[in-house]
Parts: structure tokens; sequence; C-alpha cells
């Protein structure tokens, strides 16, 4: 098994060198042989797989615009591109891409709001596609075979779901684990799964956009809050045991605790998966600016090394904010009534 995760590892590591190589030799000697780094790393409103010799294998996003006087308008984001240059910043309609990827008016006095599908969203759509393939296909099972053992997606599935349940939800939200543990098995399948599509070949770095992972924060500080009972509101705003002038200085901190939370599960996420892509993505450039066989080795070596450390920091940091969002829920559902 081992050895054919470090063959799958090496293939994928082999295929991006490719793809980045291709790209990074196409930009010209004069461009920055490094950018492509951080243009993987951003959103855009194009998504660019590669780049083999001089074609642009590119997939075209929806531009779609919102504004008070001319409502809503659709656009395809090659109205945008420059058919020499292969780059944004062409006027369209009144509007184009600036060099950050950002839409811009050209009538400054015009106010819009952009409601594009950009490459992030579109990744977006893909790993919900993924998660439902297989939660419904292993529902299906289960409904056609009800007393059979698991088989094809459902026998991939069932352990899966059968740990998050037994060692992350019962363990540590307790009695009521079984209210919560559909959020559970959602939040760990939508991480891992966008985690591991991130690390394909021109795929997009959803999990690594801290508006994914904000959104993901926020939503399980609300699911912890908005359950949360006497015992664990009384703990915030009047800790028992607590001498009255002590209070003053406690009730702030442990309001503040309630933001500190969401916070640390977003940085977490987002700073783990980033750094990831950036550190690999930096080896390859690495043969681009040194043009040397043997740093070209070496980083290959690194990519396929570093890569197979990804695949577990996907699976690892999906169960990390699993698990951190099952102890805030525990904590605010748990019986303090013993707590003096």
């Amino acid at each position: 098994m081992f050895r054919k995760f470090i063959r799958l590892s090496f293939l994928v590591s082999v295929v991006l060198l490719a793809f980045s190589g291709s790209s990074v030799a196409a930009s010209g000697e004069d461009e920055d042989k490094t950018g492509f780094i951080m243009h993987h790393i951003k959103d855009s409103h194009e998504w660019h797989f590669a780049t083999i010799g001089h074609t642009h294998v590119t997939l075209p996003l929806p531009v779609i615009v919102y504004s008070a006087d001319r409502g809503f308008e659709f656009f395809s984001s090659t109205s945008f591109v420059d058919p020499d240059t292969h780059h944004f910043g062409v006027e369209h309609a009144g509007y184009y891409i600036d060099d950050h990827d950002k839409l811009q008016v050209v009538d400054e006095s015009r106010s819009f709001i952009d409601l594009s599908i950009t490459k992030n969203v579109a990744m977006l759509f893909l790993v919900i596609g993924v998660t439902l393939y297989l939660m419904l296909g292993a529902s299906s099972h289960y409904k056609k075979h009800p007393n059979s053992p698991p088989r094809g997606i459902a026998s991939f599935v069932e352990p899966i779901v059968i740990f998050v349940r037994d060692e992350i939800a019962l363990p540590n939200i307790g009695p009521r684990y079984k209210k919560f543990t559909p959020y559970l098995l959602s939040l760990f399948f939508f991480i891992w799964i966008g985690n591991l599509l991130g690390l394909l070949p021109g795929a997009a770095n959803l999990t690594g956009n801290i508006a994914v992972t904000v959104t993901l924060a926020m939503i399980t500080f609300f699911v912890t809050n908005l359950n949360g009972n006497r015992a664990y509101w009384k703990h915030v705003v009047a800790t028992p045991g607590v001498p009255l002038p002590l209070l003053l200085i406690i009730v702030p901190v442990e309001i503040i605790g309630l933001f500190t939370k969401p916070f640390a599960l977003t940085v977490r996420l987002f700073v783990a998966i980033t750094a990831g892509h950036i550190v690999i993505l930096s080896f390859i450039g690495l043969i681009f600016v040194f043009e040397s066989y043997a740093v070209g080795v070496a980083s290959t070596l690194m990519v396929v090394f570093i890569n197979v450390i990804e695949l577990l920091v996907a699976t690892i940091q999906a169960y990390v904010f699993t698990l951190f969002s099952a102890m805030y829920i525990g904590a605010a559902v748990a019986d303090h009534g013993h707590d003096h």
C-alpha cells in the first residue's frame, strides 16, 4: 500500500512539474520565473490549467455583474483577455480586469457588484459535486441493500463515517452527539476532498482561500453559540466561583475567547494549505531560476517527498478542523451544573 502511495505521489509530482515547467518556459526570459506561484495561489476570473508551447489550456469562466443602472450583465472571461499577450486588461462593455485579477469599471462614478463564477467558486462547485456523489452513492447502496455489507463507494465512505462519529463526535460532544454528527461529517468531507483536489495539477486553491476558511469557521461559531446551554453562557458572562472584582477581567477575556476560536480555525487551515502549495511550487521554480540539471533532480525529489507530506496534511487538517469544532460544540452543550 505504501509503495502505491509513493508511486501515486511521484506521478502527481511529475505531471505537476510538466505543467508548471511548460508554463514557465512559455513565459519568456524577461518575466518573473516564479510568478506562477502566486498565480496558482490566488483566485482568478479564468481557470488556467497549463501552457503547452504557446497554447494556453484555459477554461473561460462567466463574469456576472449587477449594477443599479444596467441590472444583471453576463460576459465570458475571454472578452477581457488580450489575444496576443493572453493577459487580462482588455476593456469590454465598460469593464476590465486589472493586474490583480479584480473586475473594475471604467467609469468610476458607477457602482456594481461582482457576482462572477471565479476559479475558486468553480472549484467549490466541484468539491460539492464530488462530496454529494460519494454521500448519495453510499446512501443508495444502503437503501437498496440494507442488510448486506458495504460495497463500492459505501465501503470507502462507511469507515470514515464511523471514525468521525465514534472518535470525534461521541467523545467530544457526549450524549447529544447525534444532532451534530451530520454537520461534522459534512465539514470533514468538504475540507478533506477540497484539500486533496487542490493538490492536483492546475487545481484551484480552495481551502487555501481565507474567505473559505473564514466561512467554515463562522459556521462552527454559530452552530456552537446558538446551541449553547444556560450553563455555557453563565460560564461566559458570570463565571461561577470567581470573585466580583475579577469578573471585570474574566468576562471580557471569555467574550474575546468566543471569537479567538473561529479565528484559530481560520488561520490554521489557511496557513497549512497555502504554505504547502507555496513550498511545492517554490521547489519547481528553483529549476527554472538556476537552470541546472542538478537542481532539477534535487527539486524533483523534494517535490515528491513534500507531495507525500501534503497528502497526509490534507487529511490531518480536515481531522483537526472537525475535531476542534466538535470540542467547541461539546463545551457549549455539556451540562456544567456540577461546576462550582
